[in-house]
Formats: structure tokens, C-alpha cells, sequence
């Protein structure tokens, strides 16, 4: 007896479609999964025998092989148990559909045989979208449009691609009596309306940021073109809630931006299952002790990192030389291509990285060098040694290097023309409207090109002296040329100007302060 359904499998932020092939033969009674399935997929044969006994069918007694198919691809995830058990039920006849060859199958199942959610529904439901696309274009192995069956928990999730047939139910008895009837699905009683989403983030207003008009500048330039900053200043002068309110200026996510964030966070099984796209840039604060791995992901099962998680969004690195080096140097390249390759034993996977990376530092291991009202204890090789765990390559892909000193006692109780975050974001936004229309797409000033850098970056007769003159004194890189001219470029944009004018250079070569001083 023979039986074939299909389920589906999740790697990196690509789903793949697997046959699964079942064949009941007489012999021995066993169990046996074949297709390079890893433990989790083995570990189905013990809920796949239990969900279908104790949903009232009888598990043969005989020699049952799965083959998961194609066989040279790894299988991971619970989310095969179901395709499994009705394979099993309809080639033992127990399941008797002409048209379950339609359905794609993805769910876990419990010992007593109800569904569990899965992570990368979403992923899921694209790739089945296109699938069902090129299949009707003849381009496809399949003849018949797909349908996809997911646990009640993720049919809101899957529901976010309009074009896809999704159904669900809560048993396992439900999903054999709704394909072999179409009447045993529970969409009706479930909740198929995507929930706003309820934004859990930070809530620092830009207001409550006292004082700091210098940096509250370079981080709305920042914001405006994408551009990474480093603070450095003394212990509680205002760095992590700069960095906290600097989330709250970011323009919200476009639609892309948005499905590509949440199938991030759908892969990771950190999405809410409300139905609704995540809406709100993610702002992503590791602790200095993380790991390699925790930043720019991959283990065993090649899952994404911080750095990916805070894809279209922040990545703040609080205490920067307190971090790992080996940490710090595997972002170098990430941050230049804004995309991470992770490639293993196992495989390889391509993740975004389009992040801005906000770092904070104190300026020396007390914390007070170059304070005016505390005094340093530190030696200058003790300084050194503490900025040296800073490489200059890192160093030069932070666009804006800005002080945040110590605020007096009259700075911190003035609270006189202060902006609101949403104030302030409107002016991000216009400044990024115009870099769209500029770059096109989503773009920033900050993933310009070497050639559109060119192309953008003119400057007059004036501003190629001052910045030939400041190339040439304080020995500045190739790369550190291009990011001046890029933040040059955004402090036009929120001008509002079209070419780029010597005080805009001027204010951007102030923001490379570290420099001339590492």
C-alpha cells in the first residue's frame, strides 16, 4: 500500500516543498523515516504513532517506510508530523480523498492528536504562492493549484498572502474529515482577521532626551540616511537613552520591508500570532558577553543572528570594547554588503542585513578622560589598550563618531524647546522621500554605491579643497572618503537642497572625530 502528500520544510528564509512518499508493506512492525530527516523529523515516528491511535484510527502493524523527498535535502522542524500521519492514514485506506494531492500539509502534532504551530508559516505560504503561480504558467512539476493546511494558531499568519487557499482545524481527525468532505475545517470559527499590531517596543520620546543637541543632531542625521554612529562619553551622559529614542524617529516599514522582517521573525518563532505584519522597525540590544554565533547566527540548525533579527531596523552595541573581538570583526563585513552568508557543514544560507548599528563607548576605562569636572585615573597605556579593542577597520564603517559629555545641572532641568519624536521623524521622512526618489525603491544614502556615491556626491570647487584638506592632514581611507560624502549628501537632504554646499561637508567631517584621535 502507497500513499504520497506533501508538507514542507524551512531553511533560512526559504521554504521547499516535500513529497512525502509512504509505503506500508508486510513484514516486521516498524517505523522507519528516510530523506536526511534531522532529530526533531526522526522523533515524529513516537507523536505520529500516539496522535493517530488516540484519534480513533489504528496505526498498522506492519513495515512502514516515509521517504521525505527530494532525499538529498535536510528536513528539519516538527512541521512534517502531519503530512506523516496522513500519508500513513491514506495509504493504510483510512483517509480516502482523489483530491489530496491539492493539499500541502504543515503542522505539529501532540500525543493526543491535536495541532501545534510551527515556525516559517509565512515563509510557507509565499513559497506555496509561487509555486501555485509558476505551476499555472506551465512552468511547474505540479498540474493543481495548492492548498495549504496549517495548525489554528498559524492560519492568521499564512492568511497574510491573500492570493493562497489556507485552511485549518485543531485535530487530526478534523484536517481527514475536511479533506475528504470540505466540511470539517473551522476557518468560520476561527479568527481570520488580521489584529493591529500593538507596538510593545521602547517608548523614549525624543523629549525626554535632556540637553545633547550635538548628538541629537548627528542621530537625526543618522536616522535620515541610514548611517551607522558610535557615541562616546562619560558614564550617565545620556547614551543608551539616545540610542533608545533614536528607534522612535525611524520612519515605519514598507509593505517589503515589512513581509520581509516578519518572515525573520516567523522563521525564529518570535511572531505573535495575531495575523498582522510586523509594522515597527526592531530595535535589537545584545549583551556584551554574546556569542560569535548569537550575532551573526548559525548553529547547528543555521538560524539567524542579532544582526539579522535587527534587519531594517537597530542594532545597538552597548559598551563596544566590552564586546568579544572576534565578535566585534565579524561585522565588518556585513555591514559593507549588508547581507551575511553563513556557510557550514550543513550548508549555506544568504541573510539581509540592512541594520543601522548604533555603538556606545566610554572614552576610557574609568569612564572620565577628557571629563571637566571628574578626573581620570587612567594611564595613556591603559586608554590605549582600551580604544585598541576597537580595529580601525570597524571603526571607519561607523559613519558619524559623535561626543556625548557630561550635562550640567542647568542642562538637565531645561526643558525649553524640546521636539517630539514625531516631529522629528516627519523630517526624516521627507529627507528619505527624497532619497527614494533619488536611489529608488527603499534605498538610504548609506547603501549608495561607489558609482551612485560619485554620481551624488559632487561637490563644488570650495568643498573639494576643504575635504582634499582634510583627507591629506588626518590620513583618511578610501572608505572614510565615501562615508563623509554620503553623510554630506543626507545633511543636503534634510536641508532640503540639491547639491551638496561646504558647511554641509563641513558638518559632516566634524562627526569623524575619533580619526584624528585613534
Amino acid at each position: 500500500m502507497f500513499a504520497a502528500v506533501y508538507g514542507m520544510t524551512v531553511l533560512g528564509l526559504r521554504a521547499h516543498l516535500i513529497r512525502v512518499e509512504v509505503d506500508v508493506a508486510n513484514g516486521l512492525p516498524s517505523f522507519d523515516i528516510v530523506g536526511l530527516p534531522n532529530i526533531a523529523v526522526r522523533e515524529a515516528r513516537d507523536r505520529v504513532r500516539s496522535a493517530i491511535r488516540n484519534s480513533g484510527y489504528q496505526f498498522p502493524l506492519q513495515r512502514v517506510t516515509v521517504n521525505l523527498a527530494p532525499a538529498d535535502l535536510r528536513k528539519e522542524g516538527s512541521g512534517l508530523d502531519l503530512p506523516i500521519a496522513i500519508g500513513i492514514l491514506a495509504a493504510t485506506g483510512q483517509c480516502q480523498s482523489l483530491s489530496l494531492g491539492q493539499y500541502v500539509f504543515s503542522g505539529e502534532l501532540s500525543l493526543e492528536g491535536s495541532l501545534r504551530p510551527v515556525p516559517g508559516v509565512l515563509t510557507m505560504a509565499i513559497t506555496l504562492d509561487r509555486e501555485n503561480t509558476e505551476s499555472s504558467l506551465d512552468r511547474g512539476q505540479i498540474g493543481e493549484t495548492l492548498c495549504l493546511i496549517v495548525p489554528p494558531d498559524n492560519l492568521a499568519e499564512a492568511r497574510l498572502v491573500t492570493e493562497l487557499e489556507t485552511h485549518s482545524t485543531g485535530t487530526l481527525a478534523q484536517v481527514v474529515m475536511g479533506v475528504e468532505t470540505m466540511e470539517g475545517f473551522e476557518d468560520d470559527i476561527l479568527s481570520s482577521t488580521p489584529q493591529p499590531e500593538l507596538y510593545k517596543g521602547l517608548n523614549v520620546d525624543w523629549a525626554d532626551v535632556h540637553g545633547q543637541q550635538h548628538a541629537k543632531r548627528a542621530l537625526e542625521i543618522a536616522a535620515a540616511g541610514g548611517h551607522n554612529v558610535i557615541l562616546v562619553g562619560p558614564p550617565g551622559s545620556g547614551k543608551t537613552l539616545l540610542a533608545k529614542a533614536y528607534s522612535g524617529i525611524l520612519p515605519q516599514l514598507s509593505e517589503k520591508e515589512s513581509i520581509e522582517v516578519t518572515q525573520l521573525y516567523s522563521v525564529c518563532g518570535m511572531l505573535n500570532c495575531n495575523g498582522s505584519l510586523v509594522q515597527y522597525r526592531p530595535f535589537r540590544s545584545p549583551h556584551h558577553t554574546v556569542t560569535k554565533v548569537g550575532i551573526i547566527g548559525g548553529g547547528r540548525n543555521l538560524r539567524p543572528g542579532e544582526l539579522s533579527l535587527a534587519n531594517h531596523g537597530v542594532l545597538f552595541l552597548d559598551e563596544l570594547p566590552e564586546f568579544a573581538r572576534e565578535v566585534l570583526e565579524c561585522l565588518r563585513q556585513p555591514l559593507e554588503d549588508r547581507e551575511l552568508t553563513i556557510t557550514r557543514q550543513s550548508g549555506s544560507i544568504t541573510y539581509p542585513a540592512h541594520v543601522s548599528v548604533i555603538a556606545s563607548m566610554n572614552p576610557c576605562p574609568c569612564g572620565f578622560f577628557g571629563d571637566q569636572g571628574k578626573v581620570c585615573h587612567c594611564t595613556p597605556l591603559q586608554i590605549q589598550n582600551y580604544r585598541g579593542r576597537i580595529s580601525g577597520p570597524l571603526l571607519d564603517r561607523f559613519d558619524l563618531h559623535v561626543e556625548v559629555p557630561r550635562l550640567n545641572y542647568s542642562e538637565l532641568k531645561n526643558n525649553l524647546d524640546k521636539e517630539s519624536s514625531s516631529v522629528v521623524r516627519e523630517r526624516v521622512m521627507t529627507a528619505r522621500q527624497r532619497q527614494w526618489a533619488r536611489l529608488g525603491s527603499v534605498k538610504t544614502n548609506a547603501e549608495m554605491t561607489a558609482k551612485e556615491t560619485k554620481e551624488f556626491g559632487k561637490l563644488n570647487p570650495s568643498g573639494e579643497s576643504l575635504l582634499q584638506k582634510i583627507f591629506d592632514s588626518q590620513h583618511l581611507s578610501a572608505r572614510a572618503h565615501d562615508r563623509i560624502l554620503r553623510v554630506a549628501r543626507t545633511i543636503a537632504d534634510l536641508g532640503g537642497s540639491v547639491d551638496i554646499f561646504p558647511e554641509h561637508l563641513a558638518e559632516a567631517i566634524q562627526f569623524r572625530a575619533l580619526d584624528k584621535r585613534l
